[in-house]
């Protein structure tokens, strides 16, 4: 701790010790020990700067930044944005999306639990607090938060009712099952769309997502890749019969589709529920939302989709008075008020039973059904502990290969998936700290 000693009490001490006349009066000797004291007592420091890394592109940093001057404002905070880059040692706080997770949480060294520093800090967290559906990959083997989960979403079917009615088919009747989908989309191709269906995050939405729905997990509880079941397999060469018929159009590996969607051109797209917020305002759309499509040949029924998204880690070595900071930026994100302001902001789902009674009676007053479907999707599915495909880069990437192998007829989706399995696997297995959706 640093200490600070006014001038005026140096000046004192200074005269007291160099003049034999003042040293020897009591008044003086008085003030000398006036002035040690004053020496000795710590002056309590200005905020603390304290960092909050992150990666967001421009649009995102600019919206994080509306949040971060609020909180300054609202608590005389001191917190500053910068860029989270890999390589480098974790910033206080760090905001680590999805496809940045893996590497990043390696290692376990680097970051502290968020369950310890709430605790230290005497600020409130209970797990129990949070949904359910939103803990996967931030909670210990005990069930204790080690980070919090901020813009979590989970896949949905989103359509232009406008292009169902130019079909002739009814816009309040989405398709339920993939089978009754293949049915709409030749019809809006008849009806000249030539983009009906497209998809953003394709392992994401059509590995993990579809293996969830289909009862079937993408990785085992051990952290294997499981993806080349037959479900799987039937799903991805159904996809590919969808690209040889233009039904289904490719445009990336990550959420490129969504501006095709967006702008009109394609009529129905899977991605994250969280794009509701970009949806609602596109000209031409008239926005509708549905549960992500199962298989109903599978037994057992449709199944729960899955939660991911960006969560906020606390890095270590960092001082007391910063860890304070950190507490209590996490109080501040969890209030009500703030949960609503970021469901606004970012479409991400509400943490907490109060914040999402909140966002109910305030963002669903304009008839915008995304966050019940949403939650209906997941229908309380618990935290898991292993990742998901999508979160390692190297295996998403691999993933991503063999699925566009199948897609463009150059490869069986038999072989497809169990190429990507083999290789994923043997990543993983080079690197075991991967199974671990977090360090610790």
């Amino acid at each position: 701790m640093l200490y600070r000693i006014r001038p005026s009490v140096i000046a004192l001490s200074l005269l007291v010790a160099c003049s034999p006349v003042l040293a020897a009066k009591p008044a003086a000797k008085s003030a000398a020990k006036g002035a040690a004291k004053a020496a000795a007592a710590p002056v309590a420091p200005a905020s603390t700067d304290f960092e909050l890394a992150h990666n967001l592109g421009p649009a995102g940093e600019e919206q994080l930044q509306a949040v971060v001057d609020r909180f300054n404002k609202e608590t005389g905070g001191n917190l500053k944005l910068t860029r989270l880059e890999k390589g480098e040692k974790p910033a206080g706080l760090n905001l680590v999306r999805r496809y940045d997770m893996s590497e990043l949480l390696t290692n376990a060294k680097a970051f502290v639990p968020l369950y310890q520093v709430m605790a230290k800090a005497n600020q409130p967290l209970q797990a129990g607090d949070l949904s359910a559906d939103l803990k996967a990959g931030v909670v210990d083997a005990k069930g204790r938060l080690v980070a919090l989960p901020l813009i979590y979403s989970t896949p949905v079917l989103f359509y232009n009712k406008n292009a169902l009615r130019k079909a002739k088919l009814d816009p309040e009747q989405p398709p339920k099952t993939w089978f009754e989908m293949q049915g709409m989309l030749d019809k809006l191709q008849d009806a000249g769309y030539t983009c009906p269906y497209t998809s953003s995050w394709p392992v994401w939405v059509h590995v993990d997502n579809v293996s969830a729905v289909s009862g079937l997990p993408a990785v085992s509880d051990k952290g294997a890749l499981t993806f080349n079941g037959l479900p799987q397999v039937k799903h991805i060469a159904m996809m590919s019969t969808w690209t040889k018929a233009n039904y289904f159009k490719l445009f990336g590996r990550r959420n490129e589709a969504s501006a095709r969607f967006q702008e009109g051109e394609c009529a129905m797209i899977t991605t994250d529920s969280r794009e509701h917020i970009d949806f609602r305002e596109a000209k031409g759309v008239e926005l509708g939302v549905a549960p992500l499509p199962y298989h109903d040949d599978v037994y057992g029924g449709r199944q729960n989709t899955l939660a991911d998204g960006a969560s906020l880690w606390v890095g270590a070595g960092k001082s007391v008075a910063e860890y304070k900071q950190a507490a209590k930026f996490v109080s501040f994100l969890l209030s009500p008020e703030m949960q609503v302001e970021l469901v606004r902001v970012y479409g991400g789902l509400p943490m907490t039973s109060a914040a999402r009674a909140a966002a109910r009676s305030k963002i669903l007053q304009d008839g915008d059904k995304t966050l019940e479907i949403a939650y209906a999707s997941m229908n309380g599915r618990g935290a898991s502990r292993v990742p998901h495909v999508a979160d390692t880069d190297a295996v998403r990437i691999i993933t991503n290969e063999e699925l566009e192998a199948v897609w463009s007829d150059k490869k069986p989706a038999k072989a497809a998936l169990d190429t990507a399995v083999s290789r994923g696997n043997a990543v993983l297995n080079a690197k075991p700290a991967l199974k671990k959706a977090q360090p610790f």
